[in-house]
This record gives structure tokens, sequence and C-alpha cells, in this order.
């Protein structure tokens, strides 16, 4: 009980107020992509879906969103604009949220989880959909540019998926393993253009 809840916290760290949680029984992973200029021009980027996870990390990344309707997408947008404004942001950022998928997706059904003020390792996803390059945004807007587009601006062009490929122990549940790898072989990619696949690595 939440009476119980507050006993515990009170007698353990002398304070009895609790975090109360919505359980959200079909849980979707959608984040936002900000990016936010020093002169207070801040646009979204789209969202990335990120629900696809194993031991909490990311296994697969798909931007546009299955199911997005551009209501929604707005909204998720918007919020996420707010978030970086309400700071002062300045740079690459990604507004984290839990969308409810019980009954599809829908502007009253998600929820701020949190902001990762950086770039991440999914951001190629919004780079393939959008054709900007963030690395190259992150250092003009550190150098003090302004962003020359406006939200209006910016446009999905394509879908993309990042798969991650680490090594791991299947049979130990896929728990970080080492070891030699002994055959890899990479499709035809390219890193730093525009191409149907594209390879980070390290």
């Amino acid at each position: 009980s939440l009476e119980g809840a507050m006993r515990e916290a009170e007698a353990s760290f002398g304070d009895p107020h609790c975090l109360i949680e919505r359980y959200i029984t079909s849980p979707r992973h959608v984040e936002i992509q900000v990016l936010a200029d020093s002169h207070g021009h801040v646009v979204h980027l789209f969202e990335r879906d990120c629900s696809l996870q194993r031991r909490h990390q990311k296994v697969i990344e798909e931007a546009p969103a299955p199911g997005m309707s551009a209501e929604m997408r707005a909204a998720m947008g918007r919020a996420a604009v707010e978030a970086a404004r309400a700071i002062g942001y300045a740079g690459a950022g990604t507004v984290e949220f839990i969308a409810d998928g019980t009954r599809g997706l829908r502007p009253d059904g998600f929820w701020f989880m949190e902001m990762n003020t950086r770039l991440q390792v999914e951001h190629p996803v919004t780079e393939a959909i959008t054709g900007l390059d963030l690395v190259e945004w992150q250092l003009r807007i550190a150098a003090g540019a302004s962003l020359p587009f406006a939200q209006e601006d910016l446009s999905i062009n394509g879908h993309a998926f990042e798969a991650r490929i680490c090594a791991e122990h299947v049979a130990r549940g896929f728990l970080p393993a080492t070891g030699q790898i002994s055959h890899l072989a990479m499709p035809p990619h390219a890193a730093f253009e525009r191409s149907p696949v594209r390879i980070d690595s390290g």
C-alpha cells in the first residue's frame, strides 16, 4: 500500500514522499531528436522508435515510428521543443518518452522519461530521414551559428532502421562476451554520405 511505502521511505530516508508512476502494459519507447541554437531557435527532427530492447539496451531503432500519426508526431515534437526551450538548451539533444501503445499511439498517451543532452548512438537514423548531418550541426551551433531552417522547412524523407551488433553470449542470456572474430562480412556501404547502408563502428 501507499501508506506502507511512505512509512518505509520515512524510516529509511527521513522523508515519506514517494514517486508514483503510471503502469503501462504496452509501452513504446519513442524519442524526439531536437536541435537548438544559442539564439533561441529550436526544432525537432521527428521521432525514433527504440522499443525493441534487450537487457535495457536498445537493439533496433526505427524512424519514422510505426503507427505514428501526424497528430501524435506534432504533439510529441511540440513537447520536446518546449522542454528544450524551457531550459535554454543549445545543441543536439534527445527527449525520450514512454508512450502507451495499448490503443495505438495517441496524443494523450505519452509521458516524459528523460532528456539526453548529447548525440546518441542512434542519431544516424535521424540523419537518414532528414538529410541533416547532426555532428556538423552540433559543431556549428557550438561555434555560435544560427539554425537557418524552421520547423516547417523540415520533412521526413524515407524510412530508416539501425541495428546494433554486439558481442554477446547467447547461451548466457546475451551477456557481453569477448573473443576472436573469425569471420565478419559487411555489405557495401558508405560511412559519411547518404547511402542505402551505413556502417559505424567503434
